[in-house]
C-alpha cells in the first residue's frame, strides 16, 4: 500500500503558454518489474509505500494515478555548439508536480515512457542499461553531496527494444525540484517572442527564485540570471573535484536550477587525463573533462543570448561575470579542503594546480591519490607512493605538501578527519556500473542493490567492500560509452 496524502499535488508547469508542451499519454511496456525503489527520497518527498510494485504499472504505462496529467516538454538548445529547434522530451513524460511536507517541489518525470511529438526519429523508450546507469550515478553524485536530479524507481520489462543490438526495455520514474532547462529559455526566446519569455522567467523565478520576486524587475532579472550563472558554475567545479565527466554538456541538458542533469556517457575519472573523453561520439573534444569548465559558460552565454529582448546589454554582461568568479571560489575552497589546507594562503593555487599536472603527466588514480592523501597521518605516504611508477616524483610533491602543512593550526588527526568527509573512497567507476548491467540482462539484480548501498556512504571505510575501493582492472579503464541510451 502507498500512502499519498502528505503532499499535495499540482501541474503548474501547464501554467505555461500551450507552446511549451503536448499532452501525450504513455505507450504502455508489458511485464514490468520493478527492479529498484528508492525508499529514502519517497520519504523525503512526503510519502512512503509497503509493497513497490504497486508502482509498477505506473512505470510501465499501464496506469495513472488521479491526477496525472503527462506532458512533454518543448524545448530547443545547443547541440554540440549546434542549435537544434527541434529538441523537446523525446521519450519523457512530466507526470505531474507535488510539493511534500516540507514544502519541496517535485517534478515526477517518467522517462522511456513511449513516442512524443519530439521523437524525431526515436521510438522513445530507454533500455535497461541505460537506466541502470542513470539510476546509480544519480544517486552516487546525490551521496557525494553534489546537486543533481534523483530517481524515484526504476521498472524493466519483456519488449525488446532496438539499439546497436537487441536490449530490453525500461523506464526510470526521475524527480527534480525542476526539470526546466536553459533549452526552454532557447526555445521561448527564439521562436515564441518577448511574451513567452518574460512568462517563462517569471514563472521560473515564482516557483524555483522566489526571494528574488519583490525586487524590482530589472533586479529581479538581472539577479536571476546572475544567481543561474552561479549556480552553473559552482556545479562544474563540484564536478571538477571529483573528477566527474558529464559527456554530453549540451545547453538542452543544463538545469535552470544548477542540477547535475541528464546521465548519458558519463564517467568517473580513473587514471588521471585531464583530457578525457568519456563520450565515444565527442570525436574533437568538445566535452573533454578539463573543458568543462568552459562549456559550463559557453551554455550560460547561450542562455544569456536568449535575453536580450527582456534585459539591458549590460545587465547581462554584468551576469555573466558572476561565473569566473564562482567557478574559481567553488573549486580553490574545494580543493583546498581535499588537500587539508584550513588557512588559505595565495601560494595554495601554484601547488594544487602542480598536483593536477603530475596526476596527468603520471596517469595517477584520481580518487585513491585523494584518499591517500586523507589517511596519510595514519598510514604514512606508502598508498601514494605504491599510485606512481617513479616514487620520487610523489616524494618531492610530498615533501613540498609536509612543507605547506607547517602553515597549518590543526593537528594531523582533525585533518585527517575533515579529509577524509570530502575525498570519497568510494566511486561510481564504470566498470562497476558495467558488472552491473551486465548482471542485471540475465535477470539478477542483487549486485546492483549491492552497489547502491556501497554508494550510499562513499566517505565511509565499509572494511567489508574494499574491493569496490580497489584500482580497475585494465578492462574496466576507458570503457567505451556512447549517447545510446
Amino acid at each position: 500500500m502507498s500512502v499519498l496524502n502528505n503532499f499535495h499535488i499540482e501541474h503548474q508547469y501547464l501554467n505555461l503558454p500551450d507552446a511549451f508542451y503536448s499532452r501525450v499519454q504513455p505507450n504502455p511496456l508489458k511485464g514490468g518489474r520493478m527492479v529498484c525503489f528508492n525508499h529514502d527520497l519517497a520519504t523525503e518527498m512526503g510519502f512512503h509505500t509497503d509493497n513497490p510494485e504497486d508502482w509498477t504499472a505506473v512505470g510501465t504505462g499501464q496506469a495513472l494515478l488521479e491526477g496525472m496529467d503527462p506532458v512533454a516538454m518543448k524545448y530547443t538548445g545547443h547541440q554540440f555548439g549546434m542549435y537544434n529547434p527541434d529538441l523537446g522530451d523525446g521519450r519523457g513524460l512530466l507526470l505531474w508536480e507535488t510539493i511534500g511536507p516540507d514544502n519541496r517541489r517535485w517534478d515526477w518525470h517518467l522517462k522511456g515512457a513511449g513516442q512524443t511529438p519530439y521523437s524525431r526519429f526515436g521510438d522513445g523508450r530507454a533500455v535497461l542499461r541505460s537506466s541502470i546507469r542513470e539510476y546509480l550515478c544519480s544517486e552516487a553524485m546525490h551521496h557525494l553531496g553534489i546537486p543533481t536530479t534523483r530517481a524515484l524507481f526504476l521498472v524493466s520489462a519483456k519488449d525488446p527494444i532496438r539499439r546497436e543490438s537487441l536490449e530490453t526495455a525500461a523506464t526510470l520514474l526521475r524527480v527534480a525540484e525542476s526539470h526546466i532547462r536553459f533549452g526552454h529559455f532557447e526555445f521561448a526566446a527564439h521562436h515564441e517572442g518577448k511574451e513567452a519569455l518574460t512568462t517563462l522567467m517569471n514563472h521560473t523565478i515564482r516557483l524555483h527564485f522566489p526571494h528574488l520576486e519583490k525586487l524590482p524587475e530589472r533586479d529581479r532579472y538581472q539577479q536571476w540570471l546572475a544567481e543561474v550563472v552561479a549556480r552553473t558554475a559552482r556545479l562544474v567545479a563540484q564536478w571538477q573535484s571529483v573528477g566527474f565527466c558529464h559527456g554530453v554538456m549540451n545547453s538542452d541538458n543544463m538545469s535552470i536550477i544548477g542540477d547535475t542533469f541528464d546521465y548519458g556517457p558519463y564517467a568517473f575519472l580513473d587514471d588521471f587525463d585531464a583530457g578525457y573523453i568519456c563520450n565515444h561520439t565527442d570525436q574533437g573534444g568538445r566535452y573533454a573533462y578539463n573543458r568543462q569548465p568552459e562549456i559550463g559558460f559557453i551554455n550560460c552565454q547561450f542562455l544569456a543570448r536568449a535575453m536580450v529582448s527582456v534585459m539591458p546589454e549590460e545587465d547581462i554582461h554584468q551576469a555573466l561575470r558572476t561565473y569566473e568568479k564562482a567557478y574559481n571560489e567553488t573549486f580553490l575552497t574545494t580543493m583546498r579542503r581535499k588537500i587539508g589546507l584550513e588557512v588559505p594562503l595565495e601560494s595554495d593555487i601554484n601547488i594544487i594546480m602542480d598536483l593536477f599536472s603530475m596526476l596527468h603527466e603520471h596517469h595517477v588514480d584520481y580518487t585513491l591519490f585523494f584518499r591517500g592523501l586523507s589517511t596519510l597521518p595514519a598510514k604514512g605516504a606508502a598508498p601514494i607512493r605504491d599510485l606512481f611508477v617513479d616514487r620520487e616524483t610523489a616524494d618531492h610533491w610530498l615533501a613540498r605538501y609536509a612543507e605547506r602543512l607547517q602553515q597549518e593550526t590543526r593537528t594531523p588527526e582533525a585533518r585527517q578527519a575533515a579529509m577524509s568527509r570530502v575525498n570519497p573512497k568510494y566511486i561510481l567507476r564504470n566498470y562497476l556500473a558495467q558488472q552491473v548491467i551486465q548482471d542485471a540482462q540475465t535477470g539478477q539484480y542483487d549486485s546492483l542493490h549491492r552497489l547502491l548501498k556501497v554508494l550510499e556512504k562513499p566517505f565511509d571505510e565499509q572494511p567489508e567492500n574494499e574491493d569496490y575501493a580497489k584500482l580497475p582492472p585494465d578492462w574496466g579503464k576507458h570503457l567505451n560509452i556512447s549517447c545510446s541510451s
